[in-house]
This record gives C-alpha cells, sequence and structure tokens, in this order.
C-alpha cells in the first residue's frame, strides 16, 4: 500500500533534470539542501508546460532550493490538498513557500491514524 507522503527519491534541481521533466499534470516538493521542504505544489490545467514549468517557477522563488521531487497525478488538486494536510499534521504549519500564499484552509488527517501507520 503506497503511504500518503510524497515518498519518491529527491532529484538535484539542476537545468538537465528540469528539462527532462514531463509536461504532464500533478505535484511536487521543493527541498533545500539541509532536507527541509521549502514548498508543495501542483501543476494544473493552467500550467503552460505541467510539470516542467510548475517546478522551474516554483524553484526560482527559493534561494536556498536545491532539490525537488514530484508524481504524476490527474487528481493533482486533491494529492496537493492531502499534502499539504499531512505536512501540517507533522510539523503544525505550511512550507513557508506555502504560507505566504494565502492558502486559508487546509483539511485535516487523523493524526491518530498518521502517527500510528506513517500514513
Amino acid at each position: 500500500m503506497t503511504g500518503v507522503r510524497l515518498a519518491k527519491p529527491w532529484l538535484d534541481l539542476d537545468d538537465a533534470a528540469i528539462a527532462a521533466l514531463p509536461g504532464q499534470l500533478g505535484v511536487y516538493e521543493i527541498g533545500d539542501a539541509k532536507g527541509g521542504t521549502l514548498e508543495l505544489g501542483f501543476a494544473g490545467g493552467r500550467s503552460r508546460f505541467g510539470l516542467r514549468s510548475a517546478i522551474a517557477e516554483a524553484a526560482a522563488k527559493h534561494l536556498a532550493a536545491s532539490r525537488f521531487r514530484y508524481e504524476v497525478t490527474m487528481q493533482y488538486w486533491s494529492r496537493f490538498e492531502e499534502l499539504l494536510a499531512v505536512y501540517v499534521a507533522d510539523h503544525g504549519e505550511l512550507p513557508p513557500g506555502n504560507a505566504d500564499r494565502g492558502v486559508q484552509r487546509v483539511g485535516r488527517l487523523g493524526v491518530d491514524r498518521v502517527a500510528a501507520t506513517g500514513e
């Protein structure tokens, strides 16, 4: 069974890695070299070149961005909300790049289930 967290391996954030990204819908996580999450985001129907452009734009906003991971999914909005809810359950707040976006409401997870199963 797949967990709720985005568990794909981290990739180095460089021009070659971004150029190799698919132009598909999905979700992503931008991270720093210390292992922290800077932003969770999605490439939706209005993303010009899907994940490729969404990740490039998000990375450009964060000076400390050095790595990323992503997941191709047609259910990008619900998956994005799920990832935000898991992050808030784990850390008590939104990632820095999401906190200033005006996200007003994040769903809640059953904390006991998340803590007990790691999902």
